[in-house]
């Protein structure tokens, strides 16, 4: 069993969950749903998987800033 991380966003009309430690990313309508496709897209993500490169995240930060572009 592991832990994971994950940031959400709103992406209308879906909230889009982003593991962070592996690259899988799945969706629901509500933030409870996204999480719950997220989890599941993961677990069959390392079931046809099994050498994963697995990042270990320690910390996230969630900033903003404007940039020119």
């Amino acid at each position: 069993m592991r832990s994971i991380k994950y940031c959400i966003t709103k992406e209308p009309p879906y909230y889009v969950a982003q593991c962070l430690n592996v690259e899988v990313s799945s969706f629901g309508e509500t933030v409870d749903e996204a999480i719950r496709n997220l989890q599941e897209a993961i677990e069959l993500y390392f079931e046809d998987n099994e050498s994963v490169e697995f990042r270990n995240v320690d910390e996230v930060l969630i900033g903003e800033r404007v940039v020119n572009a």
